[in-house]
């Protein structure tokens, strides 16, 4: 039995990775969201899209892909919508459920309109991505002390500093995303729909060694 536990955890990550959503189609699904929000709200695409691929692992956690909460936002006070539970910080906590990745988009522009904690960010050039990760940081949207670092290292790797200025009409776009070499591509969280837990997924070479955001998880003792 023990054998067939240690096969079905190697086979896992192969599975994963053939139903996950890669952080380049992620972008293409979203960028043109993300710069329709930067026009109306004033918030750069590239933070959007940096934090969708971070807080939802790319599209693939189960937040995302149950709720459809690609921002991580939890129900907070006056929250009247749909809410999901999950272990976050704290067990059982309650997040935001939408019925589209867009009405999470939306939401997500209007959580940071409209709370004054994040008012000094709009005060900010708006094409200046790493003053918004760090301000993002700084007023308490994440708990993870590499927060902004981790956003800035996907806006450059993806160059997603240049939907900022095709929203803003400096540019075209040519729908062309960089050449990225396998060893640079960053690692993506994702949670395994049976039990909502967080799992280590595999990078973009398949390589089950691989760590996600420099977390490495242990075998459950129980195996």
């Amino acid at each position: 039995m023990r054998k067939l536990y240690l096969i079905l955890l190697l086979a896992l990550p192969v599975a994963l990775t053939a139903q996950r959503i890669t952080p380049e189609e992620y972008i293409q699904t979203y960028k043109d969201i993300a710069m329709r929000e930067m026009r109306d709200h004033k918030i750069p695409a590239s933070i959007t899209l940096a934090q969708g691929l971070l807080e939802s692992g790319a599209g693939n956690s189960a937040l995302a892909r149950e709720a459809k909460n690609h921002f991580g936002i939890k129900c907070h006070k006056g929250w009247e919508g749909d809410t999901y539970i999950m272990d976050d910080d704290e067990k059982n906590e309650c997040f935001r459920k939408y019925d589209n990745a867009e009405e999470s988009f939306v939401d997500h522009s209007l959580f940071l309109t409209t709370r004054s904690r994040y008012a000094a960010l709009f005060d900010l050039d708006i094409t200046d991505y790493e003053g918004w990760a760090r301000g993002l940081k700084a007023a308490g949207y994440a708990t993870n002390p590499k927060y902004a670092q981790l956003l800035i290292d996907r806006i450059k790797l993806y160059d997603l500093a240049k939907y900022d200025e095709i929203a803003l009409g400096e540019r075209s776009d040519d729908n062309q995303l960089p050449d990225i070499e396998p060893e640079d591509e960053l690692l993506e969280l994702a949670y395994s729909p049976d039990n909502r837990s967080a799992f280590e997924l595999v990078d973009m070479r398949g390589d089950p060694g691989a760590v996600s955001q420099g977390v490495r998880r242990e075998i459950p003792a129980f195996l």
